[in-house]
């Protein structure tokens, strides 16, 4: 049985370091080896650290899976779903490999980012480094809690993990898509905690999801918690971090998922408006700068790779 990256499907951590990288010259079998031997170094550093709680996920880009592996690719890999709407935006940006070390320690990370760097050498460039941290009880740098709705428990694997029955040359991987969001927190501190409170549809200290008669219909929760033609949730596994300094902030946003569409319509919801006008609010204070597709795969797929 294939045994998934246990980043996917981890606790919240306190710091996160993700690296995206694109390739610049043709050694895929340098590469191959440098991937199939990067859970091992995870592994390494976990053990001499394990009071961290260490944990890392590789994954591999749409657009550069085929070169990297043309032998099968995952059923539903596609390129990232770009979306505009007036001055909504969803961009699609270039990236071949997307690298995640999540840890409770700062320095930790640090090693570690540093040693996946010397593994990959410069068979690879880093376009481009972002440092998450946690933000008081798992907020948001906009004040509210973050990821309220993710799945619990053994349901996270369920809602996160690709199964035997839906690919089973890829089980035990993940769909991912990730966007590094930049927050107008200027604009967002201009308005009162009620207005940001019907923005987001819960309460601001209390996390207390609005009633359906309380809750707007352009509310963040109300446009991203959908359900199938069944009545059921399509949930995505949410393991995004603020990040920033005094200059620029925002939210590094990494969704899992055993298929693509959830994140697909959840951002539809928010970008497109439905019949009646309404889109989500929340990107009026907040805009997405990157987005990119990506395929997290097994244990055993990454050590096949050799």
């Amino acid at each position: 049985m294939a045994r998934e990256q246990f980043g996917i499907c981890a606790e919240p951590s306190l710091h996160g370091y993700y690296l995206l990288f694109n390739v610049v010259d043709d050694d895929n079998a340098y590469l191959r080896q440098a991937l199939s031997r990067m859970p091992e170094l995870f592994d390494n550093y976990a053990d001499r650290f394990s009071e961290a709680n260490l944990t890392g996920v590789i994954a591999i880009g749409s657009g550069y899976w085929d070169e990297l592996h043309p032998e099968a690719r995952p059923n539903q890999l596609t390129s990232f779903p770009s979306m505009d709407n007036e001055d909504r935006i969803a961009p699609s940006t270039s990236f071949d490999l997307y690298i995640e070390i999540r840890s409770d320690r700062a320095d930790v990370n640090h090693i570690v980012s540093s040693k996946v760097c010397e593994l990959l050498g410069s068979s690879v460039e880093l376009i481009e480094q972002v440092r998450g941290f946690r933000f008081l009880d798992g907020r948001d740098l906009t004040g509210f809690v973050d990821g309220t709705e993710n799945p619990k428990g053994f349901h996270r694997r369920e809602v996160a993990l690709v199964s035997n029955e839906q690919d089973e040359t890829f089980a035990g991987g993940s769909y991912l898509h990730i966007q590094r969001y930049r927050h107008n927190m200027k604009l967002w501190q201009t308005i009162e905690t009620k207005e940001q409170e019907d923005v987001i549809g819960r309460t601001k200290m209390d996390n207390i999801e609005h009633t359906a008669d309380e809750i707007h219909p352009c509310a963040h929760i109300k446009r991203v918690n959908l359900k199938d033609d069944e009545g059921k949730s399509m949930e995505i596994l949410r393991q995004s971090m603020p990040y920033g300094d005094m200059k620029v902030q925002g939210l590094f946003f990494v969704s899992y998922c055993n298929n693509p569409n959830h994140f697909k319509l959840m951002l539809e919801k928010m970008v497109h408006c439905d019949g009646e006008g309404h889109f989500d609010h929340l990107l009026q204070f907040t805009q997405a700068e990157t987005g990119c597709a990506f395929f997290a795969p097994s244990l055993n797929f990454l050590k096949s790779l050799a």
